[in-house]
């Protein structure tokens, strides 16, 4: 059975982060965020939902959250280190990742496999110019030792990160159930909707048809970092659609099969 089935719907949504109108109404919302590693509940309540037609595929949160906390407001900072809601899309030899903060301050990176990006190969183009500033290799998130510290333990090794990329015609909007930052009170938490036009993932087909043709299955990680504060500390739990057992959301191979319904 796949993870989440995404319905298809014949109607444009206006992107205000209001998750109120009746197309999410009548959406399919996942069941609750689990930890990454141990697949136990989520500490607050997170939820998704997914829906697509012709022209753009769309993604929306439902985030309980008590006190509501995000600083973050210059495009591509580091939005992982506040609290934020994440999807990443995988392209078999690349994937995109795209964080958001309830600031609806966004983060984007593209990665490419580095086994996957050749001379005079399909991602030799300008948009990829490994000569550009903003361009790193990346092994992996929490796996890496002494022995491992250059190429991680993905099989796949090393990728390149281009945090340069903006995924062209992306929209994301949020509201607020809340105040934000003042944690005199007690808030109920945010939603957050992403707006996708088919057409700005042509390089994360891999030879799939878009739009989607009915049944047909693309991975994608949805998930969400929240920091706790713990005993004069902050740690920080990773909620997700699919527990991974392990704590690294680059693991493509483990993230959410959706598929996509007629």
């Amino acid at each position: 059975m796949p993870d989440y089935i995404a319905q298809r719907i014949s109607q444009a949504l206006e992107i205000n982060g209001d998750l109120t109108k009746l197309a999410w109404q009548t959406a399919t919302w996942s069941h609750r965020f689990v930890d990454m590693v141990t697949a136990t509940p989520g500490l607050y309540d997170t939820r998704a939902a997914m829906l697509w037609n012709d022209t753009h595929f769309y993604v929306a949160f439902r985030a309980e959250e008590s006190f509501l906390e995000a600083h973050h407001t210059q495009r591509d900072a580091i939005i992982f280190q506040e609290n934020d809601l994440e999807l990443l899309i995988d392209g078999g030899d690349c994937y995109y990742e795209l964080e958001v903060n309830a600031r609806n301050t966004i983060y984007e990176v593209f990665f490419i496999w580095r086994d996957a990006y050749q001379k005079g190969g399909r991602f030799d183009v300008p948009l990829f110019d490994l000569y550009q500033p903003q361009v790193l290799t990346f092994a992996g998130n929490f796996d890496r030792t002494d022995e491992t510290f250059w190429y991680g333990t993905h099989p796949r090794g090393v990728r390149w990160a281009f945090l340069n990329y903006d995924l062209p015609g992306l929209q994301t909007a949020v509201q607020l159930d809340g105040t934000l930052n003042d944690h005199t009170d007690i808030d109920r938490g945010w939603s957050l909707e992403i707006s996708i036009p088919w057409q700005s993932l042509s390089w994360l087909a891999n030879g799939r048809s878009l739009p989607p043709q009915k049944g047909d299955i693309w991975r994608m990680f949805l998930g969400r970092f929240q920091k706790l504060p713990v005993s004069g500390g902050v740690a920080h739990q990773a909620m997700v659609l699919t527990p991974h057992g392990v704590l690294d959301t680059h693991q493509p191979e483990r993230w959410s099969e959706i598929v996509f319904e007629g």
